[in-house]
């Protein structure tokens, strides 16, 4: 592949997967530094925006599998940043 045939949505593609792959790198070190397992904030939204962008890329790819295994997590990765944020809410 050369670079003229690199289009935006490949550019999409890449750049979510490397914020889906963050989150893994951001969540050993959360982890390494409390000496136990823990799953920072940051983790759902590296979570959420590489999830979205890599159902984009999908979309245009027009990926049946792919659209399939990122669709849900937009959801359940939304919902867990809805639940983090209310609980914060409440305990102020």
């Amino acid at each position: 592949m050369n670079i003229n045939n690199w289009n935006i949505f490949l550019i999409i593609g890449f750049i979510g997967q490397g914020l889906f792959s963050m989150r893994f790198i951001i969540q050993w070190i959360a982890s390494e530094k409390a000496k136990k397992s823990v799953i920072p904030f940051s983790f759902w939204i590296f979570s959420l925006l590489g999830s979205i962008l890599l159902l984009i890329y999908a979309l245009y790819k027009k990926d049946p599998v792919f659209i399939l295994g990122q669709a849900p997590n937009v959801l359940i990765y939304s919902r867990n940043i809805y639940l983090i944020k209310k609980e914060e809410l409440n305990n102020r």
